[in-house]
């Protein structure tokens, strides 16, 4: 047994088993070569030496190391270190499906219908390169913590073009497929069965059919008929209920043919929950007859002795399931059919013989009537009579046999009955329309039969027709970039033009509409015109004469000009009464944008002493600075009737105060508020910056104010 610490190929360390099978063991490790973890597949001891358990282990790494898709775990790298035969995969941490089951007692439909569509992804994938899974279930499901369903554990996985028969059954009883439960051939539609069961038991919380031991399991999947979901829960959709029943079909023909078909019906029912779109072919003469088995020999396979295992279960194989605790990893111990009993083998042979036998009988029967070998008969052809021996159609004088189904797909409707009834005009065609982004409108789409199949001359015939793209809405792509809204409607088909809008409330280069409007039904291939901001419409303007207005008026005329107030300030004047405006920052009739702020000064008056006026002494005693040696800019202010005067501005120091102004004179009123700032040298990037004297200054408020008291002079 590998420790923790071990390396194999001097490339992986070992950190931790993970899991255990009948035939393998399961650890993390971690690659050095790539610096990332993965799961190794060890064989165990006791089979090392078995050539044919070796070659059946590397032959499941060779039939999976070729498939990559996101719904199968990645086989990596396979080997042998002395005597340790080594399979390197994808190591994925979540929790299988089985578990996932037993935790919520059963999913939602939808849920349950997303993880079957990928499961039936990951099987598309595999089939489309030869390699059946051979054993879906739960188990061999993973659902990582991210949520993505991935299929694993391919160890019975074989090329389909091998066209090998098993004489026993090695996926668990409960997920088998008729024909595995019998030992006969399996292909891709085996798995769908599996999947079937699997989807049957994720909406129901029970699996279809149980029994007291594996044979008598597989006899109900040969023999028994399931539940119908519907009958055990009713709010289960009619079409997921008839897409599970399709899946489980006990003669494969009657099942989805390919992992596509399903894929295609199960996207539907999430759109079309309760339609009735669901077509299980009606049963068609088997190549065998019926067996029948009697009392004695169905209740000797029901007590038959389940065999020891020959195969394994990786449920927890190649994935690090946080969640199970040991106990856990002893409950999920999968139940094996291993071997048929040969009571069955000897059943099956014996039905054998007689298939052939009736099979004969019926070739001689129909020879002689299509020839008319025996004389006298009524249907002795005459010169008139002509026998087609065209591979087309096989007749007699009265109606067809047989005829081989022509291809009709990409054709009109209307084009493909045509051919279809020229083949037969006993022919029952019945057709359903789907959207299509392949096939335009009124075109076919698929068939069933497929083309060559050789079916009756009165048989039904599917057709499925093109109703165009499917129809979507327009994505709300509004204020977003225009690089964004680009990749947004491209993403669903759209083709994208643009034309531009000045706008005052979209930024420039961002969306402000699209024509047709967002939520407008399109399809794909359809243009939508992105109408994209260039910002505010700029204007040029003339700058209109503000002098002598008041600050309130010269705002207005300002606005009304589409220009906007600037900064407004103060200062005496001669010539302009107190409370017009002395000067403005650009003058009347100059030419600039549309919304330029216009800054303006707005008159104090002449400045001049009136005799009559009050006075005060300015005193200030309190220091602003904490200790002796501070210094800064020093700017006192006095504020009367809205008005701020600066009565100093001088560098100082501590030693400065108290600080004695003097006596002010004022005609402003006998009440006035003094502050004081200070203020420091900043850079040329500092904020708030005024420039005083060459250097810039910013001031800070020092946290004191005074109130001033003025007396009229003389009193």
């Amino acid at each position: 047994m590998l420790k923790p610490g071990m390396f194999i190929s001097d490339r992986y360390e070992i950190i931790d088993k993970v899991g255990s099978g009948g035939m393998a063991d399961v650890y993390k490790a971690r690659c050095h070569r790539l610096n990332r973890f993965v799961a190794i597949k060890v064989l165990k001891p006791e089979y090392s030496d078995d050539k044919n358990f070796v070659k059946k282990f590397r032959g499941e790494a060779q039939s999976a190391a070729g498939l990559s898709h996101p719904n199968i775990v990645n086989v990596y790298d396979v080997g042998d270190d002395n005597g340790l035969h080594y399979i390197v995969m994808e190591l994925v941490e979540g929790i299988t499906l089985k578990n996932f089951i037993e935790r919520k007692g059963k999913l939602e439909v939808k849920e349950a219908v997303g993880i079957a569509i990928q499961i039936a992804m990951g099987m598309e994938a595999a089939h489309m390169n030869h390699i059946i899974h051979r054993d879906i279930k739960p188990q061999n499901i993973i659902i990582s913590r991210e949520g993505k369903v991935k299929v694993t554990d391919f160890g019975i996985a074989k090329a389909t073009n091998s066209n090998t028969i098993t004489s026993n059954a090695m996926g668990s009883v409960h997920y088998l497929s008729p024909e595995q439960a019998r030992g006969g051939y399996s292909d891709e539609k085996s798995d769908i069965y599996s999947l079937g069961v699997t989807l049957y038991e994720m909406l129901s919380g029970q699996v279809p059919f149980a029994g007291d031991n594996t044979v008598s399991v597989a006899l109900l999947h040969i023999q028994g008929e399931a539940a119908p979901l519907r009958e055990i829960d009713p709010n289960i959709p009619l079409s997921v209920d008839r897409i599970v029943q399709k899946c489980m079909q006990k003669k494969p023909e009657r099942r989805y043919l390919t992992a596509s078909e399903l894929i295609s019906d199960l996207k539907r029912s999430i759109s079309n929950p309760n339609g009735d779109f669901v077509v299980i072919p009606a049963a068609t003469v088997s190549d065998s007859p019926t067996i029948t088995i009697s009392e004695d020999e169905v209740n000797h396979i029901k007590s038959a002795t389940k065999m020891p295992g020959a195969g394994y279960d990786t449920s927890k194989d190649i994935f690090q399931n946080t969640d199970a605790g040991p106990d856990q990893e002893d409950s999920e111990e999968e139940e094996e059919l291993d071997s048929v009993d040969p009571r069955i083998e000897k059943i099956i042979l014996v039905g054998s013989i007689a298939a052939g036998v009736i099979l004969t009988i019926l070739i001689i029967f129909f020879v002689v009537r299509f020839f008319k070998l025996f004389p006298g008969s009524n249907n002795v052809p005459d010169d008139n009579t002509v026998v087609s021996t065209e591979d087309t159609t096989s007749t007699t004088d009265e109606t067809s046999e047989t005829i081989i189904i022509p291809s009709v797909v990409g054709l009109l409707l209307e084009d493909a009955e045509k051919i279809l009834y020229a083949r037969s005009e006993f022919l029952v065609i019945n057709h359903e329309e789907e959207y299509s982004d392949d096939y335009e409108s009124g075109k076919v789409i698929e068939q069933y039969p497929d083309d060559k199949a050789e079916v009756a001359a009165d048989s039904e015939v599917k057709l499925v027709v093109s109703l165009g793209p499917e129809p979507f809405k327009i994505p709300n792509v509004y204020n977003y970039s225009d690089s964004q809204a680009v990749t947004k409607l491209e993403e669903v088909g759209l083709v994208v033009q643009h034309d531009y809008k000045y706008s005052d409330e979209i930024e420039e280069g961002r969306v402000i509409e699209t024509n047709p409007p967002r939520d407008t039904s399109v399809v794909k291939g359809d243009t939508v015109i992105v109408i994209v901001s260039n910002g505010p419409e700029v204007k040029k303007v003339k700058v209109p004469n503000i002098l002598g207005l008041s600050q309130e008026k010269a705002i207005e005329t300002l606005e009304a000009a589409g220009l906007k107030k600037g900064e407004i300030t103060s200062d005496y004047s001669e010539t302009y009464s107190e409370g017009q405006v002395m000067s403005q920052s650009k003058s009347e009739g100059t030419e600039t944008d549309s919304g330029t702020a216009i800054n303006f000064v707005i008159s104090l008056g002449s400045g001049v002493v009136d005799p009559e006026t009050y006075e005060a002494d300015i005193i200030i005693n309190e220091n602003p600075f904490d200790y002796p040696g501070d210094s800064g800019i020093v700017k006192v202010q006095l504020t009367q009737d809205g008005r701020t005067t600066t009565l100093l501005k001088d560098n100082l120091d501590y030693d400065s105060f108290p600080l004695d102004l003097g006596t002010y004179s004022s005609n402003s009123g006998s009440q006035g508020t003094l502050s004081l700032l200070i203020g420091r040298e900043v850079d040329e990037n500092g904020d708030g910056v005024v420039n005083e004297n060459g250097k810039l200054i910013k001031y800070d408020e020092y946290d004191t104010s005074w109130s001033v008291g003025f007396t009229p002079v003389g009193q």
